[in-house]
């Protein structure tokens, strides 16, 4: 058969005590595991660090991307074109969830439950975290998604018609002058889910184009924590 996918690259902020929990963040298109752990301490002029998650940001290897006309991009699966109305490629879309369930298994061997574990990401990253969960793994502990939004018909929704177990709650955040991914289509997105048995929250950002800023990630920070506390040590 064929040789199984190389582990995704990945940049690992380590928790400064000890390690209970994991979360992983997806970039968006185009970027790298590197960019997005980069671009975070640039804006909150430190790491995005915990005291007891370790922060996974993997690097999607490079595909040919229809959008850029078919040039090689670090993006987590191919599009038709960047738009909530027209079908999804689902062929690259699951075969990235499976190389995400390999590393969402790796924290599992790690001795880290599932429910202690949180996916998201920006832009096309947290739409790939929404496919990952609602789909796959839907006993995680929940999932951001920051700038991103569902095709309308996703197999995401398909999926969940035919849901009956408790869901992981959803973070969304979106700019509301967003030229890349409308507002509407992450409204559209969240509202989807929520009909669907999705526990949701959409945070609003006036004036905010495709991109994050300092105050959206201190409350997924605290969102974070709220999702992943603190363990008490457990007596051996």
């Amino acid at each position: 058969g064929m040789a199984a996918p190389a582990a995704l690259q990945r940049s690992v902020v380590s928790p400064a005590g000890r390690h209970t929990a994991s979360l992983i963040f997806l970039h968006g298109s185009g970027d790298t595991g590197q960019g997005a752990r980069a671009w975070i301490k640039q804006i909150l002029n430190q790491d995005m660090a915990f005291q007891h998650i370790k922060v996974i940001y993997p690097t999607a290897p490079a595909r040919p991307y229809t959008p850029l006309k078919g040039a090689f991009s670090t993006v987590w699966f191919d599009r038709y074109k960047i738009s909530n109305d027209c079908p999804e490629h689902i062929e690259t879309i699951d075969s990235m969830c499976r190389q995400l369930t390999d590393l969402i298994n790796d924290e599992i061997k790690n001795g880290i439950a599932k429910n202690r574990i949180l996916i998201g990401g920006f832009s096309m990253g947290g739409g790939m975290a929404m496919h990952v969960a609602y789909r796959f793994h839907q006993d995680l502990a929940g999932v951001f998604a920051l700038s991103s939004f569902l095709n309308k018909d996703s197999a995401v929704y398909k999926a969940l018609k035919r849901n009956e177990s408790v869901l992981p709650e959803l973070f969304q955040c979106h700019g509301t002058a967003d030229e890349l991914v409308l507002y509407s289509w992450g409204e559209e997105t969240n509202k989807m889910l929520k009909s669907l048995g999705v526990s949701t929250s959409l945070h609003t950002f006036p004036n905010l184009n495709h991109e994050l800023n300092r105050t959206e990630i201190e409350k997924l920070k605290s969102w974070i924590e709220k999702k992943l506390p603190v363990e008490a040590a457990k007596a051996n």
